[in-house]
């Protein structure tokens, strides 16, 4: 049985976050149903790597959904939610503060039908403040929540991580919450109320050690190098990069074993930690050319020797080939019936120590759209008269 099986969720998203974040419980047994705008769907469907109009983003970020098209703008439409909410257990939606409210499906209306619902409302900046109404995606936050700064250190201005983190951060930040949430619930009996920025769930994953120079305030602090500037060199060797992470005085010896190298600590440059900060750049160009000898797999071999943790810097190709996936079983490969094979990482966590298999693969833009009504008590007329009057919609070929 897996954790969450039992508990229903309702998804209304566009992009990354809340779509992640419900898939994450999905993949941990949740039921999930992502309604859908009834025109296009989900903007995700269409951005990146593709296959007959359906990507491999959408793909991997809503597994084991169904999928409703329905206008929620529509009465009947906002009925058909009332409906689902009514033995819901949550309720997942990432628009702009007031969005739901203003369609009457706030979450005081949702949880006046049902009390026990938990309803978690991620927004890009806050429900208050100058930013309340501002348009939020990943680099927004990211220049706003300091993962510029961070990765401008050393360089010469700001810079990003070029990958979607803050909205992966935020869907994780959002999992963590529901399930506490759900945990309070059975203690308690009630649902309730969940806000979330990506702002904020940035700022919150980024300052343990992004702002350590800026959480001590009194005025004897003693700031020491970023650690993002000592153990995030990349080290070129004769056939490619390696990186190593020297902390301690154990490893600084082993990496200068490595390279034979350790007359460096009796140098007058480098024979204490002060000299060795103050004479750092210097330091590092002497070692830096010492490992440029050596090709990747021979200094690889004489770190390991010397217990200094240390990695090539792997290909994508190189990443997926990784023996260490194949003894985690990370990975496999699935018969998509639209997308054909696909390749699915697996749910990280194991629980009893057995990994979680990948749900059902992601749904075609309102797949479920009549199997979900006809469960709710409509019968199929009705049905067809709310796809007639373009209140609902069922899969159509071209959204394959």
């Amino acid at each position: 049985m897996k954790p969450l099986e039992g508990v229903k969720v309702i998804e209304f998203s566009t992009m990354i976050t809340a779509s992640f974040a419900a898939m994450m419980l999905a993949e941990q047994g949740a039921e999930v149903i992502k309604v859908e705008p009834i025109e296009l769907g989900d903007p995700m469907r269409f951005l990146g790597s593709s296959k007959g109009g359906f990507s491999a983003l959408f793909a991997n970020c809503n597994r084991g959904k169904r999928s409703m098209r329905l206008d929620i703008k529509e009465e009947a439409a906002k009925d058909v939610i009332r409906q689902l909410a009514k033995d819901a257990d949550v309720l997942l939606c990432n628009f702009r503060p007031g969005v739901m409210d203003g369609l009457g499906l706030g979450s005081e209306v949702l949880r006046g039908i049902n009390p026990r619902l938990i309803y978690a409302a991620v927004s890009g900046f806050g429900t208050e403040g100058p930013e309340r109404d501002t348009p939020a995606y990943d680099p927004v936050i990211q220049a706003q929540a300091g993962f510029s700064a961070v990765q401008g250190q050393g360089r010469e201005g700001p810079d990003f991580v070029r990958n979607l983190t803050c909205d992966k951060v935020t869907a994780y930040t959002a999992c963590q919450a529901v399930t506490a949430a759900l945990f309070q619930r059975e203690r308690t009996g009630e649902g309730q109320h969940i806000d979330l920025s990506m702002m904020d769930a940035g700022l919150y994953f980024l300052f343990p050690d992004g702002f350590m120079h800026q959480t001590l305030l009194d005025d004897d602090v003693e700031h020491a190098v970023p650690l993002s500037q000592i153990i995030y060199d990349l080290t070129v060797t004769k056939d490619g990069g390696i990186t190593m992470s020297a902390a301690t005085e154990a490893q600084r010896v082993g990496m200068l074993s490595a390279v034979d190298m350790l007359h460096l600590f009796a140098d007058e440059r480098f024979n204490s930690m002060e000299k060795l900060v103050a004479n750092i750049d210097e330091f590092r160009s002497l070692v830096a050319e010492a490992f440029a000898a050596f090709e990747t797999d021979e200094i690889l071999a004489r770190l390991k020797e010397n217990d200094v943790p240390a990695a090539k810097c792997l290909s994508y190709e190189e990443v997926l080939a990784h023996p260490q996936y194949s003894a985690n079983d990370s990975i496999d490969v699935d018969e998509h019936p639209l997308l054909g094979k696909m390749r699915r990482v697996k749910p990280p966590a194991r629980f009893g120590g057995d990994r979680l298999q990948p749900t059902t693969r992601s749904p075609a833009h309102g797949e479920h759209t009549r199997e979900v009504l006809l469960e709710l008590g409509h019968s199929d007329a009705d049905v067809d008269a709310m796809i007639e009057r373009n209140v609902a919609a069922d899969q159509v070929t071209s959204d394959a």
